[in-house]
């Protein structure tokens, strides 16, 4: 269960779980190739691309691979070994056979199987997609000390992690018996994404959704969190049969919507920082993680274009309490209703 392999898209639903669509090696070889040693195993593109769905056109283009058909009983074997040594946590020394912006290619009991980037003890400094692949290919040839973190046959999915062979590590098996919802872990960021941000908890890694990383609106997760800062985080769900591990940074925050009726009421002149200015009004900021939208008609008398004639982000102003729905996270305040009016406490 790798961040840098299952990204593309994430939803929370009711539950605070959360599906995972795939990009990593599989995303990248359809965008720009990879590259390899001359004397590097055939992957089994055709195995790789029949479950992207990729059109029969793409895949006549790439090797046939052998060795047992893909699904006879001696791949099945495989398979079997390898969910085996993800199980008991098993050391690996494998060579480096290729690579692409998503990572490094090994090859391990005639499976290819993937490294993502952000699983090397040294993460590619580059962000440019072909810098970073020439950054990755010097890599080619390395020998990796690898453990495995998720086997997955019916996706023909093997990813290593050059991080989760260093002694912290706990197998999966481990770790998702000693979580439970609620409990408070410490992990490391290992990337983020517009959906939110993975954490490694010592072999196995968690998501914190980007409704869960703050009480305030949150644009991007870079903006709370950078890759390699190690988080305390509250566990919101625990699934060991998909390999999903829900997180939370915000629940270990107060929440500041909770008693909000006793501390802001009704005509109440309070201060704040405009945060978002949109088509529609402007968002204010009047303590840690509480916003309030003074819609457009309510921000100034008379006619403008659009309501950054009014405010930009990042403006001081004073504004009246209109109402508050505390239960649903909604403050409604105007600031052309506070204009000539003393602060009241």
């Amino acid at each position: 269960m790798d961040g840098s392999h299952n990204l593309q898209q994430a939803t929370a639903d009711e539950g605070g779980w959360w599906t995972l669509a795939d990009e990593g090696y599989w995303q990248a070889l359809l965008e720009q190739g990879e590259c390899a040693l001359d004397t590097a195993p055939p992957a089994d593109y055709e195995e790789m691309f029949s479950a992207l769905g990729a059109e029969p056109s793409l895949k006549a283009l790439l090797p046939t691979s052998g060795r047992d058909g893909g699904n006879g009983p001696v791949r099945q074997g495989v398979w079997q070994r390898a969910i085996n040594c993800l199980n008991q946590g098993d050391l690996f020394h494998l060579q480096v056979v290729g690579a692409n912006r998503g990572g490094l290619l090994v090859e391990w009991d005639s499976l290819q199987g993937f490294i993502p980037a952000s699983h090397l003890c040294e993460m590619p400094s580059y962000r440019d997609p072909g810098d970073r692949v020439a950054e990755l290919s010097q890599r080619i040839g390395d020998s990796l000390s690898l453990r495995l973190i998720e086997v997955d046959q019916a996706q023909h999915r093997l990813v290593f992690s050059e991080r989760a062979a260093q002694a912290d590590f706990r197998p999966p098996v481990d770790i998702f018996s000693a979580l439970k919802p609620g409990a408070v872990c410490r992990g490391r960021v290992t990337n983020l994404t517009s959906f939110g941000a993975f954490v490694d908890l010592g072999g196995v890694e968690g998501l914190i959704h980007v409704s869960e990383l703050s009480w305030d609106r949150v644009r991007h997760p870079e903006d709370v969190l950078q890759p390699g800062e190690v988080v305390e985080t509250r566990v919101l769900g625990v699934n060991p049969e998909e390999g999903r591990i829900a997180l939370s940074l915000k629940q270990l925050r107060p929440n500041p919507w909770a008693n909000l009726d006793s501390r802001y009421r009704v005509d109440q002149i309070v201060e704040g920082t405009v945060t978002n200015v949109v088509s529609f009004g402007a968002f204010v900021r009047i303590e840690e993680g509480l916003e309030g939208l003074v819609h457009v008609s309510e921000l100034a008398e008379g006619n403008f274009l659009h309501p950054r004639n009014v405010v930009r982000e990042g403006d001081a102003v004073r504004v009246r309490v209109l109402s508050i729905d505390a239960q649903n996270h909604r403050l409604a305040l105007s600031l052309r209703q506070a204009h000539g009016v003393g602060r009241e406490g």
